[in-house]
């Protein structure tokens, strides 16, 4: 193999599949980066078996070939050459990968590609087009409350469903769900309920770029897996088995109390509250009042105590529309939620300080987030 290539747009495409590589697998192969020709274009490709990222970009091919690399020596000399022309030629008698740009010349060890992992290509004759920019939105508004925790796998992924024309993301750590829906410019043929891992939705939202593109997505028939193709990136990602919570069930079907604040005034504000509170397992207590005549308006305040930092408390402007409530929550939750809203108001919908409570931006029916309160001795 032997190509020619722009040394910034290498560097961007390293960038993009360095993204699945794990170093922790008994498989060495899996620590590297292939890159073989394909078509006229050289392509880049990383897995960790479970999230595969491929990434193509304009060469000048004059040896069709390939080889894998190590991802982090390759990825650190990319970034370091100079914006010029990047010769690469592997060695296939040595398994080496020589790199010339400018005054500088490489030898970097690999593997056979032979050993690495197949990757599955995507069918795009059944293929659902998605708007980048939506979709990407989407995603942001519900990775975050996915759970972490790998002994629960249902809930470390993100619920895909189609509800009438609306395409549907949800994820839940079971403390909090983010709900997030967007109008479908096309249905998709088939039943859509899949699992999709939150991690692999995270790296499309930072690997796409926003624009006019269609994001294509396909799920193959008897893969167990879902397939996102831009047109110089494609993402495949297994599927994970196993039922997801039925979130609908758990939102209360309505509110004695309806607060409506500014969501930049209320966001800084739990960022204030989570300095003292993060010393006390997040736990930050809101108190709702509504207007108690001509003397007193309608507030929220919220405070935090620790025996470690200190105690803080803020108060915001808010129209407090229902019964007033003392009711406490992990104001880590709340900023997160709070920083993916972007409407100038925010509604803050309560019952009972032992019942789920919903935040949703004013004006937009597309998101919803549902958080449990925390029980804490009074």
């Amino acid at each position: 193999m032997k190509a020619i290539v722009k040394q910034q747009q290498l560097a961007q495409a390293v960038g993009v599949v360095a993204r699945a590589v794990t170093s922790r697998s008994p498989l060495p192969v899996l620590a590297n980066i292939l890159i073989q020709t394909d078509n006229g274009r050289l392509k880049l490709s990383a897995t960790n078996l479970e999230l595969g990222i491929s990434a193509w970009l304009g060469a000048k091919i004059q040896d069709e070939g390939s080889l894998t690399v190590p991802a982090r020596t390759f990825a650190d000399l990319v970034g370091n050459l100079p914006s010029d022309d990047v010769t690469l030629t592997a060695d296939l008698r040595t398994q080496s990968l020589n790199v010339r740009c400018g005054t500088l010349n490489t030898d970097i060890k690999g593997i056979s590609a032979e050993e690495f992992p197949p990757m599955s290509a995507a069918d795009t004759g059944t293929s659902l087009p998605l708007n980048i920019t939506n979709f990407k939105e989407m995603i942001q508004k519900v990775v975050f409350a996915a759970s972490h925790d790998e002994s629960r796998p249902n809930l470390t992924g993100v619920h895909m469903t189609v509800d009438g024309d609306y395409l549907v993301l949800a994820a839940t750590d079971g403390y909090r769900i983010s709900i997030a829906s967007a109008i479908l410019a096309q249905k998709p043929a088939q039943k859509l309920d899949a699992l999709i891992p939150a991690r692999a939705l995270a790296e499309l939202s930072r690997v796409a770029v926003d624009g006019e593109e269609i994001l294509q997505m396909n799920f193959p028939v008897g893969r167990g897996q879902v397939v996102f193709h831009l047109k110089d990136v494609e993402l495949i990602s297994q599927l994970i088995e196993g039922n997801f919570p039925n979130y609908s069930a758990i939102i209360p079907p309505s509110f004695k109390t309806r607060t409506v604040l500014t969501t930049a005034d209320l966001l800084k504000a739990c960022r204030q509250t989570e300095i003292i509170a993060r010393e006390g397992n997040f736990i930050a207590r809101l108190d709702i009042q509504p207007e108690g005549g001509a003397e007193k308006a309608s507030q929220l305040e919220i405070s935090a105590i620790s025996e470690q930092t200190g105690s803080s408390e803020v108060i915001v402007d808010a129209s407090v529309d229902g019964t007033p409530l003392l009711i406490s929550f992990n104001v880590r939750y709340l900023r997160e939620v709070l920083e993916v809203i972007k409407t100038a108001n925010v509604i803050l919908e309560t019952n009972a300080a032992n019942t789920p409570a919903m935040i949703r931006p004013v004006g937009d029916d597309t998101f919803k987030h549902i958080i449990m309160p925390m029980n804490i001795q009074r």
